[in-house]
């Protein structure tokens, strides 16, 4: 995509003609919402409005259709109501991980804390530890085994958030602060996006680096060292 702020401003523009007052935020979150994008990355979106239907639904994919590369565009729709009752340890990495563009998500940020972040450590621990489990019994899928130490990058977020009360969005920044065993999983899942092709070994030996981490992470939630 040769000009990605001229295409916000379509996006803007058709949702809002659609939406006008009714807008409560329009963010962009994931790798382009980070910087970290490919020119092939997806595009991920978030619209917040007052409440969302069926018809809302209906009407945002009529007015997103004619966008340049459409089929890039992906991201999250949903009502300010909805987003109030959410699971609170997902809460936390969207708050943290959208860029708003127009409106705020600030009536999230009491509810994307600390608390929800020990609560996001323990999900996505608990994620981590039966899918990579299965997929090393079961699976045996490379391909699923990088998406695993993806969403390993946002477990280690929160993690550290609680930590540090710092949030670090960047997989740089996330790099540089992590320390032992922490930024050598990082480091693992780094090298794996460009080595997918794994001969049996290679794909137990990390498939078992991440369970044990996963299960290790688990019992320090347990021993209340993180205050879920």
């Amino acid at each position: 995509m040769r000009d990605f702020e001229a295409w916000l401003r379509q996006y803007r523009a058709a949702v809002e003609e659609v939406f006008g007052e009714r807008i409560v935020c329009i963010g962009l979150q994931g790798s382009r919402g980070r910087g970290e994008a490919g020119t092939a990355s997806d595009i991920d979106m978030v619209l917040i409005l007052d409440d969302v239907s069926a018809e809302d639904l209906l009407s945002y994919r009529a007015a997103v259709k004619s966008l340049p590369e459409r089929e890039l565009l992906c991201g999250f729709v949903s009502g300010r109501v909805e987003l109030e009752h959410w699971n609170p340890g997902e809460l936390f990495q969207f708050y943290h991980d959208t860029r708003p563009l127009a409106g705020d998500l600030e009536f999230l940020r009491p509810m994307a804390g600390q608390e929800a972040a020990a609560l996001a450590v323990r999900d996505g621990a608990c994620a981590l530890y039966h899918g990579c489990a299965h997929n090393l019994l079961h699976g045996r899928s490379r391909e699923a085994l990088g998406e695993l130490y993806k969403a390993a990058g946002f477990t280690l977020r929160a993690k550290y958030f609680v930590e540090t009360k710092t949030y670090l969005a960047r997989q740089s920044d996330l790099l540089s602060g992590l320390r032992g065993e922490d930024h050598d999983l990082l480091m693992e899942g780094i090298a794996l996006r460009s080595c997918p092709n794994l001969d049996d070994r290679e794909f137990d030996r990390l498939s078992g680096k991440l369970v044990e981490w996963a299960g290790a992470l688990l019992a320090t939630c347990v021993s209340k060292k993180f205050p879920v």
